[in-house]
């Protein structure tokens, strides 16, 4: 299966409507925490392999990880409060993000799609706009995430985020 092509399709609807400048398909690996980076628009910031430890807010992981529902941050304060790289985030000329979580049949995250876009451009309409397209495309996103195994770590993978 060639996953850049699905999260590129992922990436070329959601520009559509709600709207992206920056687009990263994050694979959650519940064993370790952490987010890793599979798919982005903004390779040269945000690189293929990136790995967070989700030393994001509580709040996010309560929402995004444990509840399973999609975030909403609309504008740079919210943002700040929830990202330590809000300061490249604005630098890329976004201000705000929708995160949604890719779930399985079984109901486990097995990813998140993060789109972002220009301070106050995302509003609840959006988020349901972002999580229809994703619904459509649901069967190819979870296959694409659970085509990369979540235990083995290359040696030539870039390290952890240090933003």
């Amino acid at each position: 299966m060639k996953t850049d092509t699905t999260f590129q399709a992922a990436f070329d609807a959601l520009q559509q409507e709600p709207g992206v400048i920056l687009f990263t398909a994050l694979q959650w690996i519940p064993q370790r925490s952490s987010l890793k980076r599979l798919f982005t628009s903004h390779p040269a910031e945000y690189p293929v392999g990136g790995e967070k430890t989700v030393e994001i807010s509580p709040g996010w992981l309560g929402t995004v990880i444990e509840k399973k529902e999609p975030f909403l941050a609309p504008d740079l304060a919210a943002l700040r409060e929830v990202f330590a790289d809000s300061e490249l985030i604005q630098q890329l000329g976004c201000g705000a993000v929708i995160n949604v979580p890719v779930l399985n049949q079984q109901h486990n995250v097995v990813g998140v799609l993060a789109l972002l876009d220009a301070e106050g451009k995302y509003t609840q309409q959006s988020v349901e706009t972002a999580v229809d397209v994703i619904e459509q495309n649901l069967a190819s996103l979870v296959q694409a995430f659970e085509a990369h195994p979540t235990e083995t770590t290359r040696p030539d993978a870039p390290a952890k985020d240090t933003v």
